[in-house]
């Protein structure tokens, strides 16, 4: 993306939060539960996996309900996401359409490699929201490569059509819930009162 064409920040604390207790309280019901490492295994190094909460609708196969392919309009609850009330209780406060939802996992010791995800970011339409669960002080995650410090129970827009990456340096997992969602109204305002 060229710098003048973007209306947004490459990050935005939104402004609304989430109790972390509860986050995690849920994150801790599915930890046991089936995760899927990433598909896209030139990207990252060590254990990064996800959870599907929310899917293209009528996708069974778990790489299959991570992401949706271009043009798929229809998204459905995974079955976890029963399994997870305050979760729940979260992506309902967000008045914006929502695709796909999902619990990503960076494993202690792993890291993304920078990389760019064509077409993530507000002024074309999508965006990737993410909400930290768990974390620890030696998570790096830049946009940029400037780092953007998240705390748990925040909720963040980053502009990850910009090169981005991550490294958990610390003995704990890092679990984001991560939310595409289309643009609209709604957003567009959360997104200007926000904070860069």
């Amino acid at each position: 993306m060229i710098a003048q064409e973007a209306r947004y920040p490459d990050r935005v604390r939104l402004p609304m939060a989430f109790d972390p207790a509860l986050l995690e309280a849920d994150l801790e019901r599915l930890e046991a539960a089936d995760w899927t490492p990433h598909f896209v295994t030139r990207n990252y190094s060590g254990d990064w996996s996800a959870m599907p909460l929310r899917a293209p609708a009528g996708a069974e196969h778990p790489i299959l309900m991570l992401s949706a392919h271009p043009g798929v309009a229809a998204f459905a609850d995974a079955p976890a996401l029963r399994s997870a009330p305050y979760l729940r209780e979260v992506i309902a406060r967000l008045e914006c359409p929502l695709q796909t939802v999902r619990l990503m996992r960076l494993g202690a010791g792993s890291s993304i490699l920078e990389h760019t995800d064509p077409g993530l970011c507000a002024e074309e339409g999508t965006v990737r929201l993410h909400i930290p669960i768990r974390t620890n002080p030696q998570v790096r995650f830049c946009v940029n490569r400037r780092p953007v410090a998240m705390r748990p129970g925040e909720l963040w827009y980053l502009r990850l059509s910009d090169v981005h990456s991550v490294e958990n340096g610390g003995a704990t997992d890092r679990v984001h819930l991560v939310i595409d969602a289309a643009m609209n109204p709604w957003l567009a305002g959360e997104l200007a009162r926000g904070q860069g």
